[in-house]
């Protein structure tokens, strides 16, 4: 029955993200209007946004599939902290609630991983992982 509960929570809060935030900011990126997008490196508006859209959208999506789950859960973690506290450092609670949300949601699924119902259970069925911090980090 966990498992179960976690492939539901792994797919709707990546279904809730992708739609949310990936697609938006995808289109955003391609839609060939200036960009103008946070900036928390200094490395440019146009490579942040594609490495926000990289996280919430292909990140997400492998998060759904149950592959390199806790990996992705990385890149999903440090996206949500720096949009909860970062860019909304000064915002009111309730606006960056939802930021704070997902990032407890995916700090979840780094720790549990992606349970039995995932690609990559069936991936290491087939392939013997044998370093454990390797086989922890991309379950």
């Amino acid at each position: 029955m966990n498992n179960i509960g976690l492939l539901f929570f792994r797919i709707s809060v990546s279904l809730l993200m992708i739609g949310a935030h990936g697609l938006p900011k995808f289109n955003r990126l391609f839609s060939g209007d200036e960009i103008k997008f946070f900036d928390p490196f200094g490395i440019g508006a146009v490579a942040s946004l594609s490495l926000a859209v990289f996280s919430e959208l292909v990140l997400a999506v492998f998060t759904i599939l149950g592959i390199f789950t806790r990996f992705s859960s990385v890149g999903l973690i440090i996206t949500m902290f720096i949009a909860a506290f970062l860019y909304h450092a000064e915002d009111p609670f309730r606006v960056k609630e939802k930021a704070i949300l997902f990032l407890i949601s995916y700090i979840f699924l780094f720790i549990t991983g992606p349970g039995k119902f995932a690609l990559q259970s069936f991936i290491e069925s087939k392939i013997s992982m044998k370093n454990k911090y390797v086989k922890f980090l991309f379950s």
